[in-house]
C-alpha cells in the first residue's frame, strides 16, 4: 500500500481547464473612493483594472449605488455605532436592530408580511430550500447554481422543465400528478431576470399553473431587486405578491451590499428562523452591509436612478442590433452570443484593449456552443461612455468577421 497515491491531481485539473479555455482567472478593480466614476456627481477618473483605466460593462451594480457618497455614509455610521461585523448568529448575540429596519423595508418593497436577511444570496437559496424540504421540485435548466444546489441538498426528487417553457413545466407537473400522494409538498423554483441570458420568466403563466396543480411557487430575484416598480422586482412589476409564495433576492447587486434576503409570510419567516441552518449557523450579516443596502434601497426607490439604468440599456441594445448583433431577453443584461469560446475570449480581448471591459462567460457557466459576452449597463454610465462601448464592439466586431 506504500505505493498506493489516494490524492488529487490538481495540476492535471488545471490543465484541462486551460486547454478547454474555461479557467478563470481573478482581475482587481482599484475603486478610490475619491474618483466619483460611479458616485451620483458627475467627473472623476475612470476606474483601475490591472493597472489601466477602463470602462466596466459587465457590473451587476446595476444602479451605479457601490460608491454612492449617501451608501458609504450608511455604512459608516453602522460601523461606529453597531460595530463592523454581527459578532455570532443572529439567533444567539448577533441580532441589531440595523438587521431589523433592512428587513422591514425589504419586507415593504416586497409587498409582504416579513423579510429575513442572510450572509449571502446562495445562502439565502440553500438555506430556504432544504428547511422547506419539499417532496418535489420543479425547477427551470438554467435556473442559479445555488437554486440548483439548494434542490440537490434537498435530497427529493427534482424535475428540471425547459428554460422558460411552460408548457414543459406543465408537462412536467401533469405527469408527477399520475402518481402523486394528496399529501406532497410542491415547489416551482425560478429566477426573475436569468444572469447570462437576460430573459425574463414568465411568472404570470407559472402562478397559473401552481394554482392549478397546488404548488408553491418560488422566485430568485437577486437580477431584479431594485430595478423594477417602485424598487421592488418582476413580481412587485407583474402584481404577482399574493401569489408568489416566496421572493428570494441578494443585496449585493442593484442594492450595492452583501447578503441575501427572502421574504414571505410571517410563518414562513419563522420557519426559516428555526430550520434553514445556513442562516442559524452562519454569523449574521454585517451590520455594515445591512445599513448600506437599506440606504441604496430607499434610493432605488425614490431616486430616477432605475429611469437613467433603463436609458442606458434601452441604448446599448438598439445599438448593438443595429450593428447586427442578436440580443435575447428583455432586461438590462444584454448577452451577445458569440459561440466559439475562443472567438469569445478574442472578441473581450479587443475590446478590453479599447478600453472596455466586457468578459467572456463560457461552458461550463454557459452550454457549450453558446459562450457569450455580457453586457450590463449601469445608471451612471454616461451617454459618451455608452457611445465608447458601441464603437468599441463596432471596431473589434468587425475585425473579427462577426458584423
Amino acid at each position: 500500500m506504500e505505493d498506493c497515491d489516494r490524492g488529487f491531481d490538481l495540476e492535471d485539473r488545471l490543465g484541462t481547464l486551460e486547454e478547454r479555455k474555461q479557467k478563470r482567472t481573478l482581475s482587481p478593480v482599484d475603486r478610490v473612493a475619491e474618483r466619483g466614476y460611479f458616485a451620483d456627481s458627475a467627473g472623476g477618473d475612470l476606474p483601475v483594472l490591472d493597472s489601466e483605466e477602463a470602462l466596466v460593462f459587465s457590473s451587476n451594480n446595476y444602479l451605479g449605488l457601490t460608491d454612492d457618497q449617501r451608501v458609504q455614509d450608511a455604512a459608516r455610521q453602522a460601523a461606529a455605532t453597531v460595530g463592523t461585523g454581527s459578532g455570532a448568529s443572529r439567533v444567539v448575540t448577533g441580532d441589531t436592530m440595523v438587521h431589523h429596519d433592512l428587513e422591514r423595508l425589504l419586507a415593504e418593497t416586497k409587498g409582504t408580511e416579513r423579510a429575513l436577511t442572510f450572509s449571502s444570496g446562495y445562502a439565502a437559496n440553500v438555506g430556504t430550500i432544504t428547511a422547506l424540504d419539499p417532496d418535489v421540485i420543479f425547477s427551470d435548466e438554467f435556473n442559479h447554481a445555488s437554486l440548483i444546489d439548494g434542490c440537490r441538498l434537498a435530497g427529493c426528487e427534482t424535475a428540471v422543465y425547459d428554460h422558460c417553457d411552460p408548457a414543459s413545466l406543465r408537462a412536467e407537473l401533469e405527469d408527477r400528478a399520475d402518481r402523486a400522494a394528496d399529501d406532497e409538498s410542491w415547489l416551482i423554483v425560478t429566477d426573475s431576470v436569468f444572469s447570462a441570458d437576460g430573459t425574463v420568466a414568465p411568472l404570470s403563466t407559472i402562478c397559473e399553473l401552481a394554482e392549478e396543480f397546488g404548488a408553491w411557487v418560488m422566485v430568485d430575484e437577486a437580477h431584479a431587486t431594485g430595478l423594477y416598480v417602485d424598487g421592488g422586482g418582476v413580481v412587485q412589476a407583474e402584481g404577482l405578491e399574493e401569489r408568489v409564495h416566496i421572493q428570494m433576492g441578494t443585496l449585493s447587486k442593484a442594492l450595492a451590499s452583501q447578503g441575501g434576503y427572502v421574504a414571505g409570510s410571517n410563518a414562513l419567516i419563522e420557519c426559516l428562523l428555526n430550520d434553514a441552518r445556513s442562516f442559524a449557523f452562519s454569523t449574521g450579516l454585517a451590520p455594515t452591509a445591512a445599513a448600506a443596502a437599506s440606504e441604496a434601497l430607499h434610493l432605488a426607490r425614490y431616486s430616477d436612478a432605475r429611469e437613467q439604468l433603463w436609458e442606458n440599456v434601452a441604448h446599448l441594445r438598439d445599438g448593438l442590433e443595429t450593428m447586427g448583433f442578436s440580443i435575447p431577453g428583455e432586461s438590462q443584461v444584454l448577452p451577445v452570443i458569440v459561440g466559439d469560446q475562443r472567438d469569445t475570449l478574442t472578441l473581450a480581448d479587443g475590446l478590453r484593449a479599447r478600453g472596455i471591459v466586457v468578459p467572456a462567460i463560457r461552458p461550463p457557466a454557459v452550454p457549450e456552443g453558446t459562450s457569450r459576452l455580457r453586457v450590463a449597463p449601469i445608471a451612471t454610465h454616461s451617454r459618451e461612455d455608452v457611445v465608447s462601448c458601441l464603437e468599441a464592439f463596432r471596431t473589434v466586431g468587425t475585425e473579427l468577421g462577426l458584423l
